[in-house]
C-alpha cells in the first residue's frame, strides 16, 4: 500500500512537479543541489508570493523541529523547508523525518538534500519508498559529462555553441560547474550568434581558472593585499566577475566542509566523504588556520551579496567583488 505522501505524489513525480510534497535531491554537485532548491522555491513563490522559506543545515534540525516547522498555520501560508546534508541527521531526527514522510502537511514542501552513498541510507530509502520526487545531482567527473552540461546551458539560453566551443570551455575552466555555468551566461550576454571555439579562446583560454582561483586562494588564506592585487589584474584582463564570485564561493564552502568533517579520518575516506580529490583536501587543510564556523557564515553571506551584485543587483560589480574579497580575507582570521 502506498503511504499518504506516495499517493499524493505518484502522478506528480512522473512529471517532476516541483511542488510535490517532498523533493529528494541526491548527489554532491553543489550547483545542481542549489538549482534543485531554487526550482522548488521559485515554483512555490509563483503559486504564492508570500511563501515562507526555511533552510536548515543538518545540525539545526533537532527532534521536534520538523513538527514545529510543518505545523498548520493560522493563515494557511505555503512553506518550503529545505534540509541540507540530510545524510548527517541524528538518529532521533531521522525518526521524525520518516514519520513525517508518512503524512506530509498540506501547503508544505520539504526538500531533502542528501549526498547519496551509504551514510544516511535509511532516510534515503524511506523517502524513495514514500514516493518522493527525486532530482539527481551527481558529481560530473568525466569531461564528456561536463561538455554535455555546457551544451545544456547554452540550449537553456536558446543559443547554439559548436562542439569545439563546448570542449574548449571545459578545457579552459576545468571541472567546477559554477565556473562553467557562469562562463556560459557571460558568453550569451556578450556574444551574438553562434558561440565558437575562437570566442571561447578570446575570453577564457588559459587564464580564467588560474586567475579566479588565485584570488580565492589568497582570500581564504587571509592574504588580503595579494588577493586584491590578483583581483584587479584579473578584471583588467577581462575575467568575468561571475567567475571570481564562483571561485570565492567554492573556496569558502571547501573550508566549511573541512571544518565540519569528522576528525581522524584517513585522507582517502575524507576525500570520498566530502566529495573532493585528495590533493584538494591537503590544500584546504593548509588554508584552515584562522577559520571558525562563524567566519565561514560571514564569508558566505558576503559572497552571496557579491553574487547578487554582479548579476545585476548592484551598480558597481568591481566594488562588490572588492568588498567580498576583503570580507573573506578578514573571516579567515576570525578564530
Amino acid at each position: 500500500m502506498l503511504s499518504a505522501m506516495a499517493a499524493r505524489t505518484s502522478r506528480k513525480s512522473v512529471s517532476g512537479d516541483p511542488l510535490a510534497p517532498v523533493t529528494l535531491a541526491v548527489g554532491q554537485e553543489d550547483l545542481l543541489l542549489d538549482r534543485a532548491v531554487r526550482e522548488v522555491v521559485d515554483a512555490a513563490r509563483a503559486a504564492d508570493a508570500d511563501t515562507d522559506v526555511r533552510e536548515l543545515a543538518s545540525p539545526d534540525l533537532r527532534p521536534g523541529t520538523l513538527a514545529e516547522l510543518t505545523s498548520p498555520s493560522l493563515f494557511a501560508e505555503r512553506k518550503v523547508v529545505v534540509v541540507r546534508d540530510a545524510q548527517d541527521l541524528a538518529a532521533d531526527t531521522v525518526k521524525d523525518v520518516k514519520e513525517y514522510l508518512k503524512a506530509p502537511a498540506e501547503e508544505i514542501t520539504l526538500v531533502l538534500l542528501h549526498a547519496g552513498g551509504a551514510r544516511g541510507k535509511g532516510l534515503l530509502d524511506a523517502a524513495r519508498k514514500a514516493g518522493a520526487r527525486e532530482v539527481a545531482c551527481p558529481k560530473m567527473t568525466k569531461p564528456a559529462d561536463r561538455q554535455a552540461f555546457v551544451r545544456g546551458e547554452f540550449r537553456a539560453f536558446g543559443r547554439s555553441a559548436t562542439p569545439e566551443a563546448c570542449q574548449a570551455l571545459v578545457d579552459a575552466l576545468g571541472s567546477d560547474l559554477r565556473e562553467l555555468a557562469g562562463a556560459c551566461s557571460q558568453l550569451v550576454a556578450d556574444i551574438e550568434g553562434t558561440i565558437d571555439e575562437a570566442v571561447v579562446a578570446r575570453y577564457y583560454s588559459g587564464r580564467a581558472e588560474a586567475s579566479s582561483f588565485t584570488i580565492a586562494d589568497r582570500a581564504v588564506e587571509g592574504r588580503l593585499p595579494e588577493a586584491l592585487e590578483a583581483l584587479r589584474w584579473s578584471l583588467s584582463t577581462g575575467v568575468a566577475p561571475v567567475l571570481v564570485v564562483s571561485a570565492l564561493a567554492q573556496g569558502v564552502r571547501a573550508i566549511g566542509k573541512l571544518l565540519d568533517a569528522p576528525r581522524g579520518m584517513r585522507p582517502g575516506d575524507l576525500a570520498r566523504e566530502l566529495g573532493m580529490p585528495p590533493w584538494k583536501i591537503d590544500r584546504v587543510r593548509q588554508q584552515l588556520r584562522g577559520w571558525s564556523a562563524d567566519g565561514v557564515a560571514v564569508a558566505l553571506r558576503a559572497v552571496a551579496e557579491a553574487d547578487g551584485a554582479v548579476k545585476g543587483g548592484g551598480d558597481d560589480p568591481e566594488y562588490a567583488l572588492e568588498k567580498a574579497v576583503m570580507a573573506v580575507a578578514r573571516a579567515a582570521r576570525s578564530r
